[in-house]
């Protein structure tokens, strides 16, 4: 094994094809979504399967997958833990233990060699292209520790019926108010690819819009910025500049004007006393410090 503690693993033929069809599957039928939309319209009801299903999904990929199984911005309660990463498994973005792992050296390798998705290979790797390039953290003793945990093991085992489940509960939904396999077909369409499709470019665009377009406030080592449209989009994510200032805190979103969602449900969640040990930005250090702290942890883990 390699003295690495975040190696590439070399995927198989077989798992960039699948990689591929997680990816084209997704675009095609949100083709199809268009199309038929332009001559039937959308209803509400898969308007809001769509945005629903986003918001529970992208939130749990945001505070499960990155928050907390990442950077252990804070401690959680296992029945939230295994909600949030079962909810985030939905999203179709890999297994939790692989996203937290690649996402790990995507900080200690932050716009560098070994950064798994640099835009100083070009937009097109950063967003997208790297998913076929043996960009991955399958192995290693980070990984390991992370699949270690039993409640991310028992996540990660099931990660394609979580997938399959993301995919049919709003067809069932629709079902069940319409009665129709037509109308259970659209939820499947609507709440499920469609909302993978843009689940997948809403976190890509983190790896790439956010490596390239914004301001940077904080004097980091590396690319990230805080691009406010990709923040919108993406529950706070897109403060990239402050995470990668301080990346162990929960709250991404540092001012207040700075839309986190994910900061409101981890509070919200705080006072429930199902969280606790939430980090925070610490304003009286300085930010490299703090990301250099972030990398050495990563590396020594």
């Amino acid at each position: 094994m390699s003295d690495d503690p975040l190696p590439f693993h070399d995927d198989p033929w077989w798992h960039k094809a699948l990689t591929l069809a997680f990816v084209v599957i997704p675009l095609a039928l949100t083709v199809y979504a268009i199309v038929y939309l332009w001559g039937n319209g959308i209803g509400w009801l898969e308007l809001g399967l769509l945005v629903g299903g986003w918001s529970l999904i992208g939130l749990s990929i945001s505070v499960g997958y990155h928050r907390l199984l990442t950077h252990g911005a804070f401690e959680a309660h296992p029945a939230v833990k295994a909600t949030l990463l079962a909810f985030g498994s939905m999203a179709v973005q890999g297994g939790a233990a692989d996203w937290a792992a690649t996402h790990k050296r995507h900080h200690a390798h932050a716009d560098e060699e070994g950064d798994p998705h640099s835009p100083l290979e070009g937009f097109w790797h950063a967003h997208l292209g790297w998913l076929f390039r043996d960009r991955f953290v399958r192995s290693g003793p980070i990984y390991e520790e992370l699949r270690g945990d039993p409640i991310v093991r028992w996540i990660d085992d099931r990660f394609a019926l979580m997938a399959t489940i993301g995919l049919l509960i709003p067809g069932l939904i629709a079902f069940a108010v319409k009665g129709t396999l037509m109308g259970a077909w659209l939820g499947v369409v609507w709440g499920g690819f469609v909302r993978v499709f843009v689940g997948h470019h809403i976190t890509w665009s983190v790896n790439s819009l956010s490596h390239m377009f914004g301001r940077r406030p904080h004097d980091t080592e590396d690319e990230a910025r805080n691009n406010p449209i990709v923040a919108l989009l993406g529950f706070g994510e897109g403060w990239h500049n402050n995470h990668h200032a301080y990346p162990t805190s929960a709250e991404i979103g540092h001012a207040w004007w700075q839309l986190d969602p994910g900061r409101a449900l981890i509070r919200i969640l705080e006072k429930m006393g199902l969280v606790w040990n939430v980090h925070r930005p610490h304003e009286d250090e300085e930010p490299e410090a703090t990301a250099a702290a972030d990398a050495a942890e990563t590396a020594a883990s």
